[in-house]
């Protein structure tokens, strides 16, 4: 998944990354990040992405009013390491009702935040995981399937210079049946290797695209170790 966060860059800067993106072989958008961003910025992103790409945009919240209906879906998700009860149910309650009446596709999902954390862990004010913390990672992702949730999203914070470790990967796919995610600090195709080998079912580019001068050659190498 090609992660594109609308406060990062301009409409046309997002929608010119997305579409080499899109060639690179990339399978699904997620629009979003860690900060606030304003819905009409996100449909606006969404609208224009979707005229150069028929891939399936998800939203990815940073906050109760990151929604769109120009999406084809949104990950309710819970940070479930946070401290702040806004994180773990408040943003959740908040936008229940309007997600309700838009009918947007709405993807459980429990959230997790490693080491380094960076912006996201943060702004989410999480309790970070240590990258090579197998016990407290597995305990967090059983908790997130016996809660129902759909996916489990590992993350080191967009721009980490390391992902999450190796055996921690391992150690949750041997033990937890949901589609794990794996984000952060996968820049090339060393990287994405050693995260899909030790298990993960999706990995999430966004600060390495963001910031590369050749996107497509960038994410067709990581792609490539597939």
């Amino acid at each position: 998944m090609t992660l594109i966060d609308p406060a990062s860059q301009n409409v046309e800067k997002a929608v010119s990354i997305a579409q080499k993106a899109d060639k690179a072989g990339t399978d699904f958008f997620m629009i979003g990040g860690s900060t606030k961003v304003y819905p009409a910025l996100i449909d606006k992103t969404i609208e224009e992405i979707k005229k150069v790409t028929d891939k399936k945009i998800i939203i990815f919240p940073g906050s109760s009013e990151s929604i769109s209906k120009k999406a084809d879906a949104i990950y309710y998700m819970m940070l479930m390491n946070s401290q702040s009860n806004e994180f773990l149910i408040g943003h959740q309650v908040r936008s229940s009702i309007i997600l309700k009446k838009l009918g947007i596709e709405t993807i459980s999902m429990g959230y997790l935040i490693f080491d380094p954390g960076m912006t996201v862990g943060r702004v989410g004010n999480a309790m970070l995981i240590k990258r090579d913390d197998e016990m407290t990672a597995l305990s967090y992702a059983l908790a997130a399937e016996m809660f129902g949730f759909k996916l489990l999203y590992l993350e080191s914070g967009s721009g980490s210079p390391t992902h999450v470790s190796e055996n921690v990967i391992s150690r949750i796919k041997r033990e937890v049946k949901i589609p794990l995610i794996v984000g952060g600090g996968i820049r090339d195709y060393e990287s994405a290797h050693d995260v899909l080998s030790a298990g993960a079912d999706i990995i999430v580019t966004g600060t390495v695209i963001e910031k590369s001068v050749d996107v497509y050659q960038t994410l067709k190498e990581i792609i490539n170790a597939f």
